[in-house]
């Protein structure tokens, strides 16, 4: 059995297919498939925008499909300032690495405690399968943004330089293969979702 995982994103793509794979679902990605559609994520949050992925593919392949979308909370930070799934985007222009790190630098400074800021990722996942669609939703708390940048930047990933692992009291930029693996994770109710989903 195969799902398409509607990511351009090849990271993102591995991220389920193991564990999906150990029960008989085999994740195959836009570049497998050839199909390159325009979507436009006008959903108010993870799951409505992961529904929207799901749907554009759903529509243009003959096998079921996964979507999976992200945003970022602050705690303790008023809504007008949440980045939510905006996380690059201020005030409607996209910031580049530099901006970025100065953008949340200045949040933490505002709002944060003792220069640290309580940070959660919330995920949200929707699988479509024989006209049926099912949705997931689930947060990651395992880091805050500080005031301070580490000497190391990870282009592309501007906040990996301000963002510590709370386990380890580590900045990402710092962390090593083995440390990542350390904090992994475990994300089994995920992949249960998606197999349940997908054999209906």
């Amino acid at each position: 059995m195969k799902i398409l995982f509607a990511t351009g994103n090849e990271t993102k793509a591995k991220r389920f297919s193991k564990g999906l794979l150990e029960r008989g679902i085999e994740v195959v990605t836009l570049k497998d498939i050839d199909k390159e559609i325009d979507v436009e994520e006008n959903g108010s949050n993870a799951i409505e925008n992961a529904l929207i992925k799901a749907r554009a593919y759903a529509d243009a392949v003959d096998m079921p499909v996964m979507a999976m979308d992200d945003n970022l909370y602050l705690e303790n930070v008023p809504d007008e300032f949440q980045p939510g799934m905006y996380v690059r985007r201020v005030n409607g222009k996209r910031l580049n690495d530099e901006e970025m790190t100065e953008h949340y630098i200045n949040l933490v400074k505002k709002f944060g405690d003792n220069g640290k800021l309580t940070c959660r990722w919330v995920y949200g996942m929707a699988v479509i399968a024989d006209g049926k669609e099912y949705t997931y939703t689930w947060n990651k708390e395992d880091f805050y943004m500080v005031d301070t940048p580490s000497d190391k930047v990870d282009p592309g990933y501007p906040l990996n330089s301000i963002s510590v692992n709370k386990k380890l009291n580590k900045y990402f930029t710092d962390m090593t293969d083995e440390d990542k693996a350390s904090v992994a994770e475990d994300e089994t109710d995920v992949v249960e979702f998606i197999s349940n989903s997908v054999r209906g």
